[in-house]
């Protein structure tokens, strides 16, 4: 065992994680928009996540996919909505675990966010007919940006079959040999949508007041639990949408108060673990920096312990170095580590925090020793 918290293990609902560092999802518009390859991992995911694998962190956390076709956030996402794709899924989680890590993968629904483009055509804006785009639906009626596509509000029953709906992709994709899966509650997506006052404006159960805007994402966790068992289920939260308390008149905005008074009623529904981030519902001035997110994954995390709750909490947002990743966990502000975009350009990186912080507890795999890790022979 090495010395440092960061590389030693954790338990979620009593699987063993081999370290406290997680890879969040990280979508790669990367999958089939039609044909029998529709919504399904392919070479690039199998290659992308296999190595990401093998960089020494414990826990890797599969991109969002949808729980229908229309839940993607991009015509080139993951769909996890037919038991005929979990055999490919299968294939990815299988790459995952030959490599050493844990497999979670992100079930998500986009909401008024969806049907857009891969990020990197020269094009801009949704996504069109001819190209596999859709009407985005949301709580109400209201577009994300100018630019963006007029939403369809949901009808009363179409949401309650949207929370099957997770439930039913969660079980595909434990039978896909998933560990776990996480519930994407977070960065301006449907559930997300539902939370925020500044995106649902409507008066009736899925609405109103705090109890109605929650309802949505407490109905899908209480059945996504009953139809994946005893596996681990994280959900990930947007704690603030970084609204100043003066930006916007009345009660407009999800605050961090609000995740706070959740992430217990959520862990009583059947949460094991809450992966704290902000923002991406609502244009915002984020003061991002170094660690920027951190305050609010400490803050959740004082909330659930006041509750009487030991549920663990992950950090995540511009974590630069294992020396700073070390201290949030000995600080007692988060209980994980989640190492995002750093990875997708060096996926070394957690072996060289390893060394830094004179672990022993993550070698390189023996097909790759004679290379050393940057400098260390």
């Amino acid at each position: 065992m090495g010395r440092s918290l960061l590389f030693q293990p954790m338990s979620v609902r009593g699987l063993e994680l081999p370290n406290r560092l997680m890879m969040p999802p990280m979508c790669q518009y990367s999958a089939a928009s039609g044909g029998p390859e529709f919504g399904r991992p392919n070479t690039w995911h199998l290659v992308h996540y296999g190595s990401r694998a093998q960089s020494g962190v414990g826990t890797m956390v599969v991109e969002a996919t949808g729980v229908v076709p229309e839940g993607r956030i991009s015509i080139a996402c993951l769909s996890l909505h037919d038991d005929a794709q979990i055999p490919a899924f299968k294939q990815l989680a299988d790459v995952i675990h030959a490599a050493g890590a844990r497999a979670f993968i992100q079930l998500n629904h986009a909401g008024r966010k969806g049907s857009s483009r891969p990020m990197w055509l020269e094009s801009e804006g949704p996504a069109t007919p001819d190209m596999g785009g859709w009407q985005p639906v949301a709580p109400s009626a209201i577009p994300v940006s100018e630019n963006a596509l007029t939403p369809r509000a949901l009808a009363d029953d179409e949401v309650d079959r949207l929370a099957d709906a997770y439930a039913a992709a969660a079980r595909r994709a434990i039978e896909a040999g998933f560990d776990g899966v996480q519930i994407h509650g977070a960065h301006g997506y449907l559930i997300h949508q539902f939370l925020s006052p500044a995106s649902n404006t409507r008066d009736d159960r899925w609405g109103g007041g705090f109890e109605g805007r929650t309802r949505f994402v407490r109905e899908v966790v209480r059945r996504t639990r009953a139809a994946i068992g005893e596996v681990p289920l994280m959900i990930r939260l947007s704690a603030t949408d970084w609204v100043e308390p003066d930006a916007l008149p009345g009660e407009r905005s999800w605050t961090l108060a609000d995740t706070c008074r959740l992430a217990p009623e959520l862990v009583a529904d059947g949460v094991d673990m809450i992966n704290v981030s902000t923002g991406g519902n609502v244009l915002a001035k984020i003061p991002a920096g170094p660690g920027y997110q951190v305050p609010a994954a400490s803050a959740v995390r004082e909330a659930l312990r006041g509750a009487g709750l030991d549920t663990p909490v992950s950090a995540v947002g511009l974590i630069l170095s294992g020396a700073q990743a070390e201290q949030i966990l000995k600080a007692g502000d988060a209980d994980a580590i989640e190492l995002g975009r750093p990875l997708l350009k060096d996926p070394t990186l957690p072996r060289l925090w390893a060394t830094e912080l004179h672990d022993e507890a993550t070698p390189l795999p023996e097909q790759y020793l004679r290379g050393g890790v940057r400098g260390v022979l």
